[in-house]
């Protein structure tokens, strides 16, 4: 199989990576009217199809790992087959929950508050496992993400309402009770639990004299993406987050269009993390410094609302105190997120 050699090839394919985990998303919102629903199952489609060609092209070819995509299929144990795939099914709802938030709330608010919940969640999960470094910087920047998350939640109430206030004064409320936020805001929350916790168990397969390479531990990864998909959907098709149930048969009724920007989606986001796990399993020497190796491979979610504010323009129609939460809680992630990985380097004084 083939990986980077150099610091310069591996900080490349980490930015590619990052605009790929950052953008993906964005194409639900290129699809127009169309459910999450139906666009998730050509996610999947198109994640397998990533999945199976980077698998038989660049994981078939070389030997930088030490063998090729199928020696290293049957040279892992059966224990790291059963690991990387339980993570798929984990990663999958917890998507498919993030998406369903997306549908309520939008990219601004869902991304930064679903992966800021996966970060925080992921990174108790380490400090449980391997506690290490400076925790006055680990605890303050999980302090700086929880707020963030709470000013993202603010900054949706007050757009939730302001624009309540704008359709009761033009008579196109249908109630005069004020909508709660709540159902976007648990979305987020609980798919950022299950995103935080699929990593751990990636990781557990690939390590080992039996663990997975990088392109065998995807090839496994998107099928139990892809099979779950079918189980999942049911579930969001008969119970809705928004609007009436709806049946498969609606998936043909979509155009060409719509199910491009799925394929695509489903293409992107593989493709961002096949090269974050390809970028880890290359030796530390070439890696390159580990604060702006974290920082890539979490602000992603920052890209995500950038899209939904500046080419979607969710915020177009908010007053200016959204519009400074959304930048203030932009900044608090950052923050937070260079504080928690600046963490592990800086070794507490005595």
């Amino acid at each position: 199989m083939i990986l980077p050699q150099s610091y310069q090839a591996v900080l490349f394919l980490m930015v590619l990576s990052l605009l790929c985990l950052g953008s993906w998303a964005s194409a639900f919102k290129f699809a127009g009217k169309w459910r999450f629903e139906l666009f998730y199952l050509d996610f999947a489609i198109g994640l397998l199809l990533a999945a199976v060609i980077f698998a038989f092209t660049l994981g078939n070819t070389g030997y930088d790992y030490g063998f090729n995509f199928i020696d290293d299929l049957q040279h892992a144990g059966k224990r790291q087959w059963v690991w990387v795939f339980l993570a798929g099914l984990i990663f999958n709802f917890g998507n498919m929950l993030l998406m369903a938030a997306v549908s309520v709330c939008g990219l601004a608010v869902a991304f930064p508050m679903g992966m800021g919940m996966a970060l925080l969640f992921g990174t108790g999960l380490g400090i449980a496992s391997r506690p290490a470094g400076n925790s006055l910087l680990l605890g303050l920047g999980c302090l700086l993400i929880l707020i963030s998350i709470i000013v993202n939640a603010v900054s949706y109430r007050i757009m939730g309402v302001a624009k309540h206030e704008a359709l009761a004064r033009a008579g196109q409320a249908k109630s005069t009770r004020r909508p709660s936020p709540m159902k976007g805001i648990v979305l987020a929350l609980v798919a950022g639990l299950l995103l935080g916790s699929f990593i751990p168990l990636v990781e557990t397969a690939r390590q080992g004299e039996l663990g997975l390479g990088p392109y065998a531990a995807g090839f496994i990864f998107a099928f139990a993406v892809f099979f779950s998909s079918f189980v999942f959907d049911i579930f969001f098709m008969n119970l809705p987050v928004e609007g009436e149930p709806v049946e498969f048969g609606a998936y043909l009724k979509g155009d060409r269009k719509q199910h491009l920007v799925g394929l695509g989606s489903g293409f992107i986001w593989y493709t961002g993390i096949l090269l974050a796990w390809v970028c880890a399993s290359v030796p530390e020497a070439i890696q390159g410094e580990a604060l702006p190796r974290f920082m890539l491979s979490q602000v992603s979610p920052v890209l995500a609302a950038l899209w939904g504010i500046v080419v979607f323009r969710e915020f177009k129609d908010s007053d200016v105190r959204v519009k400074v939460l959304g930048a203030l809680m932009l900044v608090l992630f950052i923050c937070g997120v260079a504080m928690i990985g600046l963490a592990p380097q800086v070794l507490p004084k005595g």
